[in-house]
C-alpha cells in the first residue's frame, strides 16, 4: 500500500500578519500567504512558493501528503489542510498548513478507485455508477494511503458495493457510514422512436388550422349574403323614382 508520506521539503518564510493589502504585496513578490498551526503551538503566518505547493497538491497523494516544512532553520512534519484558488485566473491565493505529530492518529479523506470491469456492464448492458468517491478514515500519518481500491468486477443489477465491502486493513479505521453505497449498476431508459402508425394517428387527431380559418370565412360570407338580399330592391326603387 502506497502511503502519502514523502521526503519533500516545503520552504517557508515568516511574514508579518496584516490586512488584504499585505497579502497582495506577498503575491506581487511571487509568493502566496499562508498560516502554519497545530500541535498545541501558536499559529505562524508564512509566505510560500506557489510552485512547491502546487507540486504537492498535484502529486499522487495530493493534499494528504506528509512533508517537511522548513521555517527559520527548523523543520517540522506538516500537511496541507486548506487552500484557495483565484476564481478567474486559477492561481493559488492562500494555503493553510497543519503541524503533524507522527505518533497521533489523523482523520483524512482518501479517494476510492474502482477496479475491474463490472459483470453488469459486460453482460447485462448496464452502466456503472460511482456513487461515493471518497471515504473518511482514521490512521497514523505514515499509514495514510494514496487511495483505496474497490473491486467492482462482480457487480450486477440489484447488487450494491458499500463501504463495508472495502478491503479491511488493521491500520485503518473507516469513519464513513459502512452502509453508504460506493458503486452500483444502473440502466438508462431510452425513448422509443414513434412508429409511422402513431405519427399518422396524432396527425389525424389534431385539427388542421387552415380548415378552421376557411370555415370562419365561409360563415362570414354566408352572413354577408343574407345581409345583401334586401339591398337589391332599394336600388330598384331608386330607378323607378327616376
Amino acid at each position: 500500500m502506497a502511503t502519502a508520506t514523502e521526503n519533500n521539503i516545503l520552504q517557508g518564510q515568516g511574514r508579518t500578519p496584516g490586512n488584504k493589502n499585505d497579502a497582495r504585496r506577498v503575491r506581487r513578490d511571487g509568493k502566496i500567504p499562508g498560516v502554519l498551526y497545530g500541535a498545541d503551538k501558536k499559529s505562524v503566518p508564512v509566505s510560500l512558493d506557489p510552485r512547491q505547493v502546487s507540486r504537492i497538491l498535484h502529486s499522487q497523494s495530493g493534499h494528504n501528503t506528509i512533508f517537511e516544512f522548513a521555517l527559520d532553520g527548523e523543520q517540522t512534519k506538516a500537511m496541507i489542510v486548506d487552500w484557495q484558488y483565484e476564481p478567474i485566473k486559477g492561481s493559488l491565493m492562500h494555503v493553510d498548513l497543519k503541524r503533524i505529530a507522527m505518533d497521533q492518529k489523523l482523520h483524512v479523506r482518501v479517494p476510492i478507485v474502482l477496479k475491474g470491469e463490472a459483470e453488469g456492464v459486460k453482460t447485462q448492458g448496464g452502466i456503472l455508477e460511482h456513487a461515493l468517491r471518497e471515504v473518511e478514515i482514521e490512521c497514523l500519518p505514515e499509514d495514510i494511503p494514496t487511495s483505496i481500491e474497490a473491486d467492482v468486477s462482480e457487480l450486477v443489477f440489484g447488487k450494491v458495493l458499500r463501504v463495508s465491502d472495502l478491503p479491511q486493513n488493521p491500520k485503518l479505521k473507516f469513519l464513513t457510514d459502512s452502509n453508504r453505497p460506493i458503486a452500483l449498476i444502473i440502466s438508462v431508459k431510452e425513448e422509443a422512436a414513434p412508429t409511422p402508425e402513431a405519427v399518422a394517428a396524432d396527425a389525424a387527431a389534431t385539427p388542421a388550422e387552415p380548415e378552421v380559418i376557411k370555415k370562419g370565412k365561409q360563415e362570414a360570407g354566408e352572413e354577408g349574403a343574407e345581409g345583401a338580399a334586401p339591398e337589391k330592391p332599394e336600388k330598384g326603387e331608386k330607378k323607378e323614382k327616376k
